[in-house]
Formats: C-alpha cells, sequence, structure tokens
C-alpha cells in the first residue's frame, strides 16, 4: 500500500474518532415543542387532502358510504344473517385490496381466507373498525386513508408509502374460539 493511502486512511481515522467525541447538540424543550406543533399541522394537512381524495372516488363513483370519526369510509351492501362481529372472536373473511386507483394488491383468491381475533391487532386497523360495523354473511367495501392503513411507508411489497386502500371483505364466519 503506497504512503498516500496510508495517509488518507489514517486521516479518513482521526476524522471519525473526533466526530465521536463531539457532544450531540443540544435541543431545547421550546424547538421540541415547535417541531412537534409542525408535525400536527402537516399530519392534519395530509388526513385533509386523503379524506378530499376518497371523498373525490365516493361522489364519482356514486357509492353510497359513511365516513366514521377516524376517516375509515365504508358501505355494506349485502346484509348477511349472521351474528353481530365483536371483540375477541376469532373473524375469517375473504378479501381484494386495491389501490385508490383500481390497482389489486391482495386477494384471499390467492392466499385464501384470512382469519384473525378481532381486537388483537394482525390486521391493520382500518379493517378491525370495519370488520366490528359487519354480521357474519355481510359484505362490505372499506376505503382507509394511511393512518388506518399501511401508514407512512406501505407494506415494502406491493403497497406504497402513504397509500389510500380499498377494501372488498367478505365476513365468512365468526367463532368466539
Amino acid at each position: 500500500m503506497s504512503g498516500y493511502k496510508i495517509s488518507h486512511i489514517i486521516f479518513i481515522s482521526v476524522l471519525c474518532l473526533q466526530a465521536c467525541r463531539q457532544k450531540p447538540a443540544e435541543i431545547s424543550e421550546g424547538d421540541l415543542n415547535e417541531s412537534r406543533e409542525k408535525l400536527v399541522e402537516i399530519n392534519k394537512i395530509l388526513v385533509k387532502k386523503d379524506a378530499e381524495k376518497i371523498a373525490a372516488l365516493v361522489n364519482r363513483r356514486k357509492w353510497d358510504m359513511v365516513e366514521t370519526e377516524t376517516g375509515l369510509w365504508y358501505m355494506i351492501y349485502i346484509k348477511g344473517e349472521g351474528a353481530e362481529a365483536q371483540a375477541g372472536m376469532v373473524a375469517t373473511i375473504n378479501y381484494n385490496i386495491s389501490l385508490l386507483d383500481g390497482k389489486e394488491c391482495y386477494s384471499s383468491d390467492e392466499t385464501g381466507p384470512k382469519e384473525f381475533r378481532i381486537g388483537q391487532g394482525g390486521v391493520v386497523s382500518g379493517l378491525e373498525e370495519g370488520i366490528l360495523l359487519m354480521h357474519e354473511g355481510d359484505k362490505a367495501r372499506f376505503i382507509m386513508p394511511p393512518h388506518l392503513a399501511y401508514g407512512l411507508v406501505g407494506d415494502n411489497n406491493k403497497i406504497p408509502a402513504r397509500a389510500i386502500i380499498c377494501y372488498e371483505v367478505e365476513l365468512l364466519k365468526l367463532d368466539e374460539k
């Protein structure tokens, strides 16, 4: 190894050691509060824009949907005769998940029905909220803004960051298991 390369390696090593010894910059409580307030305002703007996109789709398609306080849009278009979904029950569903533009992401046609215990996580919060509005045998459509679906990062596969998603759901069965 030439002296030139060795001197560069030593120089970079010294810089790294110096950087490690420096104290991190102090952040005041005021700076943190100001940053938090800005993030809250940005989030409110994003939530409002997502709601506007969903409302535009619902109006364009002339769907008769209801919006919950959390921002979930839903419609139950086939009424079942079975039991009402409740937290703690195990729900078995058929589903199709697509993006707002209609591009299909996932389907129980490929993976088989999904089973999960309501209220214990394991699925996005918008799906749990929507299932609690259903009875066995119901078919429903849910439109979920990112905060009820896959959030800021998506699922690192077929659902991109900050995606609004549409669920078509059939509640096949509820068990007390």
